[in-house]
């Protein structure tokens, strides 16, 4: 049995989570299930309504879940256009200072066994204004950027971005063609922001047959699908930050995804060999990206593309939570991380 298995059965025996009530809506407790920031929502509505995880009981829990939800945060303060994020991270601050002022709980570890899970852009950004927030809880981003000092490998927890249209039927439109019916070497269309992209769309639109490169394209019209079920690799540039949505979309689709995006740690990366599955160009080899996916051999394509097939369960978010899914995954590397603490500070093998 691999390792991360058997801290995977150890979370399903022992571990038990505490969710604080505090905290109005829709900031707290009002999980929002649609678009790319759903992640924080979907974990947030599994979390809290959970009966094998959540105990009542703080004396017997090993984690506290501060339960907010970064994108309600941004919809509920950011004043549009005004460039001022300031007014959610004192937010932030404060719901902070009044948890450790009424419960014992924070000032025991200061912080080090709560976590947090935000998959907004702007999540990192909105803690910088508690110290204790910033540098010792254990935070689920899915702007997992190491550049910035927030996000912190091996502590932090990389959060996947899931695009969900809709959530009565999350896993729609799931799977893709065989390989012999992908005659597209690499597909990327989107949004022109960030650094990454326009250097893309440079070399590459329009450029080559077997690659389709271009700027945003219609989600109504099914051809964005399309293209991915229909092409060997999937091209996941970053944005204005790090993270992606088009790395699950690739995994759904079963198209090998190529993630170009120095500093971004993947999702799940604490117990998946991202090597296995997909492909890592740095930025400045973006002039090289059809010679680099060309020179992979077709034997190493095929056991990537059957790799991604296997673990598309860890990626999915099912109407109620089934074993090794998304849900599960997310509170076990979560959970890890405050096992590799403890570990740390008792000095256990």
């Amino acid at each position: 049995m691999k390792l991360w298995n058997r801290s995977y059965e150890l979370m399903e025996l022992i571990l038990k989570v505490y969710v604080y009530q505090d905290g109005k809506r829709p900031v707290f407790h009002n999980p929002y299930l649609r678009g790319i920031y759903s992640s924080e929502g979907w974990f947030m509505k599994f979390m809290e309504s959970s009966k094998e995880f959540v105990t009542r009981d703080p004396q017997k829990a090993h984690l506290f879940y501060l339960p907010y939800s970064a994108r309600q945060l941004q919809r509920a303060l950011y004043v549009p256009n005004s460039h001022n994020i300031k007014p959610l991270s004192i937010f932030l601050r404060d719901y902070v200072d009044k948890i450790a002022s009424k419960y014992p709980f924070w000032n025991r570890t200061r912080g080090s066994d709560h976590f947090l899970v935000a998959c907004h852009d702007w999540g990192p950004y909105t803690l910088k204004d508690h110290e204790e927030l910033t540098k010792n809880t254990i935070k689920a981003l899915c702007n997992a950027d190491t550049s910035e000092g927030v996000f912190v490998a091996g502590k932090d927890v990389s959060l996947p971005e899931t695009t969900i249209g809709n959530p009565r039927r999350p896993l729609r439109n799931m799977g893709g063609k065989k390989i012999s019916q992908r005659p597209i070497l690499a597909f990327f269309a989107g949004g022109m922001h960030g650094r990454v992209r326009p250097t893309l769309l440079k070399y590459w639109a329009n450029k080559d047959k077997n690659m389709i490169i271009s700027g945003p394209m219609s989600y109504k019209t099914m051809s964005y699908s399309r293209n991915m079920k229909s092409s060997k690799y999937c091209i996941c540039p970053m944005g204005f930050e790090v993270n992606s949505p088009r790395i699950v979309e690739a995994i759904y689709y079963e198209c090998v995804p190529v993630i170009i995006a120095d500093n971004f740690v993947p999702p799940l990366n604490e117990v998946l060999n991202w090597s296995a599955f997909s492909v890592s160009v740095a930025e400045q080899d973006i002039p090289k990206l059809k010679e680099i996916l060309e020179s992979i051999p077709m034997k190493r394509y095929r056991m990537m593309q059957n790799n991604v097939k296997m673990l598309q369960r860890h990626f999915y978010w099912n109407r109620t939570p089934v074993k090794y899914d998304m849900f599960h995954m997310i509170l076990h590397s979560i959970w890890l991380s405050r096992l590799n603490q403890i570990q740390d500070l008792t000095g256990t093998q």
